[in-house]
């Protein structure tokens, strides 16, 4: 088992009698029935239904003085603190920036048992493994417990982007991209049946309509790795932005449509310089560039 330290993740705390239903009423997760133990994986958007903020949502036990924790990327903790405080009005809630006092430990590749901190499922995909809310001068002390060898960040980020698991501000933009590019809802990130919340009409309308045409995707490459923000180009037409790689797979922003049509007609996908291959994960269930369409080779018998 591996355990790293997520020196770019922080802590946002919201707590107080109303916090459960501010929270609902407000996120694209269902934390109605929330508990102990186990996490949701949401985002605060906009009304027109973009990402201002994805994060990971844990309650703390009552005894340990309850509240909900949200693990969140730090450079983002205070737009978030400050966007839920415009919408408190007269909630009994509190609303805290804690990434000065809590951190982010990952685990993964193994199994184990936090002796300290608020440990959760990674609610996204199993083969993320665990995280744990704590202070960050007990890392070392987290992992021993785990039973994991303590490695640097950089690990685990080759791990997620070994799994196609896009993150925010690195594969996508937050106040420019959807739920569905940032592929949300494949990673359990949008609850669908759950009541009204904030951008949520804009969001149920791409679901139903089928109308997300860029998606964040894997891609794998040889070589240097492609630098972040490099076109990805067809012929001389351009289909997406290169955002996170390591270790010769990444993450891309890319027109599906575009990249269907590129690759029909037989041409390479290029990162910069560095040709690319997309790569669909065992997660993904969208319809992605190459694949034949729906009943494509059926008779008409058969469909």
């Amino acid at each position: 088992m591996k355990a790293a330290l997520l020196e770019d993740r922080g802590v946002v705390k919201v707590a107080g009698e109303d916090a459960r239903h501010f929270l609902h009423g407000l996120i694209s997760a269902d934390v109605l029935d929330l508990a102990p133990g186990a996490a949701r994986y949401g985002a605060l958007l906009s009304p027109q239904g973009k990402i201002i903020a994805d994060f990971m949502i844990a309650e703390a036990p009552a005894a340990d003085g309850g509240g909900f924790f949200l693990d969140v990327p730090r450079a983002m903790a205070p737009a978030l603190v400050a966007k839920l405080n415009l919408y408190k009005l007269r909630s009994r809630v509190i609303v805290e920036d804690l990434s000065d006092v809590l951190g982010i430990v990952a685990a993964w590749d193994g199994g184990g048992a936090a002796s300290s901190g608020l440990a959760y499922a990674d609610p996204r995909l199993p083969a993320l493994g665990m995280r744990i809310m704590v202070a960050p001068h007990r890392t070392k002390d987290v992992a021993a417990a785990l039973g994991a060898a303590l490695v640097d960040a950089e690990e685990y980020e080759a791990h997620r982007i070994a799994l196609g698991i896009p993150q925010g501000g690195r594969d996508f933009s937050y106040g420019d991209a959807f739920p569905h590019e940032a592929d949300m809802d494949q990673l359990g990130g949008v609850d669908f049946a759950k009541g009204c919340y904030v951008g949520q009409e804009v969001v149920s309308r791409m679901e139903h309509r089928g109308i997300a045409r860029t998606r964040a995707v894997a891609v794998r490459y040889a070589g240097a790795a492609p630098p972040a923000g490099a076109s990805i180009t067809a012929g001389e037409r351009q289909i997406g932005t290169m955002g996170s790689a390591a270790q010769g797979r990444g993450l891309a922003l890319v027109r599906l449509d575009r990249a269907a049509d590129a690759l029909a007609r037989g041409e390479r996908l290029l990162a910069g310089n560095a040709a690319i291959d997309l790569v669909k994960p065992d997660w993904a269930h969208f319809a992605f560039p190459g694949e034949p369409p729906p009943g494509a080779g059926q008779s008409k018998a058969a469909q």
